[in-house]
């Protein structure tokens, strides 16, 4: 018998929020150091803003649209779900304000004051003048809203100040008759004005203050901006001034138009552009802002009960919480490990020569990310190197990827780079760095239609004795230099010229894409993803049914696709052991009898943020395994170019397992998945605490043959 739909999955967006959930844990959770308490607070408000963004944003389309969307959405109605959401992230904003409040005390346990503009002393005050009109007021914009035909358009990634002033007009005379006399009474009429000031991005948010007395005081910007209130209105006479905080999250759907007279890069540009002025999806207002107030911003912006209005706290855009000042208290952040070297893998001699050699795996932030750049620049002053081809989908600001690409054309190389210029959020990087390489000569593919290249390769062509031969890069997460210091993900440097012929079929196939390729090494989304995957539980499943060993542990970003969901539900009704590792989205249900009583799930929230798909399957005890930049989602499976790897060196193989292994051993910072999402820690049953990332380091620390200590 099968389940009805509704209990064979959990909701992918409530399943998304109980994710955020458990970064805003580690924002509660008492071992945490302080200030990186805050940094996940800043997570948790960061990851809100995109889901409204995106997510919610599609489901309230659906919602306004009147249709329904059960079956898209797994047996729900938008209407319900816009609904639901909204009373979860109520709750969240609820929790998160209380966990904001107690982070401030413990901080002021040692000696750090998060002040308000009524806290300000008189040495501070002096320097609080000079800073505002210095710093703040000359970037300030500040629009007066009562006279205006049109209300301003307000951007989804600021925080404003909603200002009310109430004047006070002269006394007008009325005339009144008491008893045959004629009294003339001067009456007061009030009139209120409106503002709205935009709080700058361009200074921190956080203003450290002089210290005085071994303390150290913070105040933030936008209690800067309400302490000099009177400089900014100093025009207007009124009898009170107020000021609260209001943000707006607007739907980032990109519109890309049909224009054939317009390129790909000039289309998304311009819906870039049009995205500020998106259908508003959220509004998240100071509760204790004034009624009047409040009911006025809500009238101009056009916001009613159909859309997700949220009560907060005095300020928002916490997300710049991510950005807070260490004060040089470094005894109240996480200890950082130096990323480790590759045993056998210098950065001082050739990557090519070594790779010629032998494959090697990469795993940041354990180790040194340092390896894919060294690549890329050997292979641009690399005389008998003749051609780089790289995918590329988020770059770092000031991306080394990007100078070593450059410069390897400016030797000569032929340079070919796929970029994805629909990217989320990272569309207008993209854009910059796209015009940037086309000037410096770099051949760029903008992708297929239809299908987003997230894949993660790179294939050299270099000519040895007259012939030509692959070095390649395939990896989990992006070449960004900046993020591979939180991302956890693995890379594997290779010169199998098997797997390496496969990547340049798919480079072929970003020219023509008319053409399906047919690949024996490596797994390709769109095409054959879904069906390899498939098989590979299949084999399980007979294995299981034979009496063989069977197993399967996978670990992944998300798991929402029904189809894979119900193949492995399969599995373990063939009694198959199924162990997954899901750090954000996992709409199956585990253990539940008859349906899913073999499979146990988590997923690890710690100081990295795990990135890495790494799948494993038993193979009756001759494990096969694969690194892969696909998750178990209908999109990375049906709609976008992605690519699985098969790992082929035994040694490899079995530091993956075995870093796998660890993960699942892990009994700190690990959470069960549940039909309940209620974030229940995986239980210590008396074993002493095991923290996974801390080991994996330790793992790979302890693997190296030469004395840490001489390398760093």
């Amino acid at each position: 018998m099968i389940e009805p739909i509704e209990y064979r999955y959990i909701d992918r967006e409530k399943s998304w929020l109980a994710f955020n959930a458990r970064v805003l844990q580690e924002a509660a959770d008492n071992n945490v150091p302080l200030l990186d308490r805050l940094r996940f607070l800043g997570i948790f408000s960061n990851n809100l803003d995109e889901f409204f963004r995106v997510r919610f944003a599609t489901i309230r389309r659906l919602s306004h649209s009147g249709v329904s969307g059960e079956k898209v959405l797994g047996g729900i109605s938008s209407q319900q779900l816009v609904k639901d959401i909204t009373e979860i992230v109520i709750q969240q904003q609820s929790e998160s304000l209380r966990i904001l409040s107690i982070i401030e005390s413990e901080l002021e346990k040692e000696g750090i004051f998060i002040i308000n503009e009524t806290e300000i002393s008189r040495e501070q005050e002096n320097f609080l003048k000079d800073f505002f009109i210095q710093k703040v007021s000359p970037a300030l914009v500040t629009i007066i809203l009562n006279d205006l035909a049109e209300f301003p358009l307000l951007k989804d990634t600021s925080g404003y100040l909603a200002v009310k002033m109430v004047m006070t007009k002269p006394k007008a005379t009325t005339k009144i008759v008491v008893n045959d006399t004629v009294l003339k009474i001067k009456k007061e009429k009030k009139d209120i004005r409106y503002a709205v000031v935009e709080i700058p991005k361009t200074i921190n948010r956080f203003v450290v203050l002089p210290s005085n007395n071994n303390k150290q005081y913070i105040i933030l910007l936008d209690d800067v901006i309400r302490y000099n209130l009177s400089s900014i209105f100093n025009i207007f006479d009124y009898q009170s001034i107020s000021a609260h905080m209001i943000k707006i999250t607007r739907d980032a759907q990109l519109d890309i138009d049909s224009d054939l007279s317009k390129s790909l890069m000039e289309k998304i540009s311009s819906s870039v552009k049009d995205r500020r002025i998106g259908e508003p999806v959220r509004f998240v207002y100071d509760q204790s802002i004034e009624k009047d107030t409040l009911k006025f911003f809500l009238n101009k912006m056009g916001i009613d009960s159909t859309d997700s209005i949220i009560p907060g706290g005095r300020y928002h855009n916490r997300r710049d919480y991510m950005d807070f000042p260490n004060l040089g208290r470094q005894d109240l952040l996480y200890q950082s490990n130096i990323p480790l070297p590759v045993d056998g893998l210098s950065l001082e001699g050739s990557i090519l020569e070594k790779i010629a050699q032998k494959d090697y795996l990469v795993n940041a932030p354990y180790q040194s990310f340092s390896y894919l750049v060294k690549f890329l620049r050997e292979a641009a002053l690399d005389p008998k190197v003749v051609s780089i081809k790289i995918t590329l989908y988020r770059l770092a600001k000031n991306s080394q990827i990007i100078s070593s690409l450059i410069n390897a054309a400016k030797n000569g190389k032929k340079v070919t780079v796929q970029i994805e210029l629909q990217a989320r959020f990272d569309e207008a990087s993209n854009i910059s760095y796209a015009e940037v390489m086309q000037t410096e000569g770099i051949e760029l593919i903008f992708g297929i239609k239809g299908l987003k290249v997230h894949s993660k390769i790179c294939v050299i062509e270099r000519l040895e004795e007259g012939k030509v031969k692959r070095y390649g890069l395939i990896s989990t997460g992006n070449f960004n230099e900046s993020t591979a210091k939180v991302y956890t993900d693995v890379t594997l440097f290779t010169s199998h010229s098997k797997i390496l012929k496969d990547v340049a079929k798919i480079f072929d196939f970003f020219d023509i894409n008319y053409r399906i390729h047919r690949y024996k090494h490596l797994i390709v989304s769109p095409h054959y993803t879904r069906t390899r995957f498939e098989k590979l539980i299949d084999r399980e499943i007979s294995n299981a049914l034979e009496g063989k060993r069977a197993s399967i542990s996978l670990k992944m970003n998300s798991l929402s696709d029904t189809e894979m969901i119900d193949k492995l539900y399969d599995a373990s009704r063939a009694g198959v052991k199924i162990r997954l590792i899901v750090r954000g989205i996992c709409s199956l249900i585990p253990g539940v009898p008859g349906m899913s009583e073999n499979i146990e799930a988590i997923s690890i929230v710690d100081n990295y943020l795990e990135h890495s798909r790494v799948y494993i399957f038993g193979n009756n005890g001759d494990p096969e395994v694969y690194i892969s930049s696909a998750d178990f989602m209908t999109r990375n499976l049906d709609g976008r170019v992605e690519v699985t790897c098969p790992i082929y060196d035994d040694e490899i193989k079995k530091e993956l397992i075995d870093t796998f292994d660890i993960g699942w051993k892990g009994n700190v910072k690990v959470r069960l998945h549940s039909e309940k999402l209620d974030n229940q820690y995986k239980m210590r049953n008396d074993k002493p605490s095991f923290r996974a990332q801390l080991e994996t380091y330790n793992y790979y620390r302890d693997k190296l043959t030469v004395i840490v200590d001489e390398i760093l």
